[in-house]
């Protein structure tokens, strides 16, 4: 029987286990601010050794705990003398000389079903596919934020609350543990899931800036460290260690960009790289090691050609014949100190004046993908593309790789408001304020469903991984009307709606087949000939009519009481939702018939069967 805190799926019950939210005591006065920025979710799941190891790392820290810190004072009083105003900047930056890196091959990153699989790239491949210095046959350990969050000087972070005897909470923990990070106005939160015992959490940060969005490092995470990377309304960035309490700032006061963070993902196996949306439409790559750099990105519609633009070395995906169209391509402005910019002062006869110029500093590289805010992105499991989406009512396609836009999908009405890309890379959601879940298959170019279930904007979409297994798919969905609402689909109940032959239909047919067959070859844009097809292939999808695309019932819709739906997330043990003001709630699956994990290494063979019953 149903009731605010269960409710029946058809693969069993679901039942709110726990509840985390911020209680009125203790509550810092910053915090007492109107609710401006919604409450967003991230889980970690850490794997802790077991309890000798953990007596171990106590005893070697009770003998050798006061030294350590007494060392740790001296270095921190002689940084601050020596930092002076930058006591709470960014921590570290990278010493190698940027290196050219060779140019990938078009032909690795077609996208094609085969590709589709998802490999473990390495940081060194990673950042010369992402425009950073080559690391190859050099070895470095993976740096650590330096700033004591508890005897910090800053203004920006004005109060934390750790609980009690944390260091020994934490080594005392065996197994695997799941850890919780959300904001709430302007705090941020760091919790243990699946606790009933433990209501309060483990720490709490306030600032004096509102917290807008956050994610984890899953590659980096251990017992002994947990990247996590802020972004906040004033477009600064911190980099925080929970686990040491220290932090780094980057961006920091704006100098980068001054616009809000909107969200944030690291490069999936990237100990080091994420990228950062802002609400002025653009895009930029960091690195977590790297100090700020003076930077301005170009305007598109005033920049020069590609090989005159050596104060920055800007170029663009694809350059049109007028403005800048930002639904035909995006425009990527690379930094002074990138080895493609060095390489093209070199070549035009313009020298570095001072070597400090040719420092790795962030941004890695600059995009500017829209004129409206980038409301959220997501990586494909694939780590070659990106998917982002805006106000102006467009879900993009990015190839991170080749740095360009692949393909833009117009909504049905107004803007998107969140995107998932399905584990096995097949399908993109995004939902909106057309009040509906949209299916993409980014490599049929084409719409393949529509969801019709919420009464108001669409918060967040996420796949279940565990109950998709490359032929079924379930994903969830939470909107400002309140509706919690699971959905399953078959890709091989999906069928290609018929499409007419003549006129329109068959001209947008042609140029999507010919435009990606075009691509794949890696041209940017081509001239067709024949009748209507005497311009360039367009990259813009305008949105299907309603009778041209499968609608697609809920499995089950549930009704919460409270504040608007914010976000909902998926992980072993259930799921978690969260409305705007912090209120979380962890459902925990039935205890029966759970499928297995999707294996991503077979979803080769699965693609190949699914696509033709699709076709």
């Amino acid at each position: 029987m149903e009731s605010e805190s269960t409710f029946v799926a058809p693969e069993g019950v679901y039942t709110v286990t726990e509840e985390h939210k911020l209680s009125a005591l203790g509550v810092h006065t910053v915090n007492a601010a109107p609710v401006t920025y919604p409450t967003k979710l991230r889980t970690v799941t850490v794997k802790f050794s077991t309890a000798k190891t953990a007596n171990t790392q106590v005893l070697s820290g009770l003998l050798g705990g006061n030294r350590e810190k007494e060392n740790r004072k001296d270095r921190e009083r002689q940084q601050q003398e020596k930092a002076g105003q930058r006591d709470d900047g960014l921590s570290v930056s990278s010493s190698e000389t940027p290196e050219d890196a060779p140019s990938p091959d078009p032909s690795t990153f077609s996208p094609s079903p085969d590709n589709v699989t998802s490999p473990t790239l390495g940081h060194d491949q990673l950042n010369s596919l992402f425009g950073g210095p080559s690391q190859a046959g050099k070895k470095k350990s993976i740096a650590r934020p330096k700033h004591n969050m508890r005897t910090t000087s800053s203004t920006f972070i004005t109060r934390l609350q750790n609980v009690d005897n944390l260091s020994r909470t934490l080594s005392s923990k065996q197994g695997e543990i799941t850890f919780l990070f959300y904001n709430s106005s302007k705090s941020f939160i760091w919790t243990e899931a699946g606790n009933k015992a433990k209501k309060e959490p483990l720490a709490r940060i306030f600032f004096s800036a509102h917290p807008t969005c956050h994610d984890v490092n899953q590659t980096t995470v251990s017992q002994e460290r947990i990247d996590v990377i802020i972004g906040f309304n004033t477009g600064d960035l911190l980099w925080f260690d929970p686990i040491s309490s220290r932090y780094g700032r980057l961006n920091k006061q704006g100098r980068i960009c001054t616009s809000p963070c909107t969200s944030i993902r690291w490069v999936p196996s990237s100990p080091n790289l994420f990228l950062v949306s802002h609400a002025d439409g653009t895009i930029l790559l960091y690195d977590k090691e790297r100090e700020d750099g003076m930077f301005t990105a170009r305007d598109p519609d005033a920049a020069l050609p590609p090989s005159l633009d050596l104060n920055g070395s800007s170029h663009s995906s694809f350059t049109p014949p007028g403005p800048w169209n930002p639904l035909d391509s995006i425009y990527v402005t690379l930094p002074p100190w990138h080895p493609a910019s060095i390489a093209s002062a070199t070549t035009n006869g313009i020298k570095a004046d001072k070597e400090k110029d040719r420092v790795p500093k962030n941004p890695v590289s600059h995009w500017r993908v829209s004129k409206k805010k980038v409301v959220d992105f997501v990586f494909s499991p694939d780590v070659k593309y990106v998917a982002a989406i805006s106000e102006d009512g467009c879900l993009r396609v990015i190839d991170a790789v080749e740095e360009q836009l692949v393909d833009s999908y117009a909504s049905y009405f107004g803007a998107l408001t969140c995107v998932a890309w399905s584990p096995d890379g097949r399908y993109i959601l995004t939902g909106g304020q057309d009040d509906l879940v949209t299916i993409y298959s980014p490599w049929e170019q084409r719409v393949i469903a529509r969801c019709q279930g919420h009464s108001s904007f669409v918060s967040a979409v996420s796949f279940d991984d565990i109950r998709c297994d490359g032929r079924t798919y379930r994903f969830g969905s939470v909107g400002e009307d309140n509706k919690l609402i699971l959905w399953d689909f078959s890709s091989g109940a999906l069928h290609r709606p018929k499409l007419q032959t003549t006129g329109h239909h068959q001209r947008m047919s042609m140029t999507s087949s010919l435009s990606l067959a075009i691509r794949r070859r890696g041209e940017s844009s081509v001239f067709l000939g024949g009748p209507g097809l005497d311009g360039p292939v367009s990259r813009y999808h305008p949105a299907p009519s309603r009778n041209e695309v499968a609608v697609l019932q809920p499995v089950l819709i549930k009704h919460l009481e409270g504040e608007l739906l914010a976000d909902l997330i998926f992980y072993h043990r259930g799921m978690f939702t969260a409305n705007k003001i912090g209120l979380v709630k962890l459902w925990i699956r039935p205890l029966a018939g759970h499928p297995r994990h999707i294996n991503r290494r077979t979803n080769r063979s699965n693609f190949s069967a699914d696509a033709d019953l699709i076709g």
